[in-house]
């Protein structure tokens, strides 16, 4: 692509579409509200570092949700516990990892 000027036929056409684009509202909410999609990165997940409140509160809803669970038989609660359990395992796993590092 050629660095230099355009042609006076060329850039008005440029600048006609810059004005269209700029009066559609429409175009300018959308480019605000943009949302970058970032794909799930196995190198933060590892380096996730939790803290010990997090840890306790994460086991301490999941040591609720499983009694809830066992006494109630409710299928939300027991759903609930298995989509919270992998997660606090999760955390307890880096925490233990953290605190034997050297």
């Amino acid at each position: 692509m050629a660095t230099g000027r355009l042609p006076d036929r060329e850039q008005r056409i440029l600048d006609d579409m810059e004005a269209d684009l700029r009066r559609d509202r429409r175009l300018r909410r959308r480019l605000r509200t943009l949302r970058i999609k970032r794909r799930l990165n196995p190198a933060r997940v590892a380096g996730y570092r939790p803290r010990v409140p997090t840890v306790a509160l994460l086991l301490s809803l999941s040591v609720v949700l499983m009694v809830v669970g066992i006494r109630t038989s409710e299928p939300f609660v027991i759903w609930a516990f298995a989509a919270l359990w992998p997660l606090t395992l999760f955390g307890v796993f880096r925490l233990l990892c953290r605190w034997t590092e050297p």
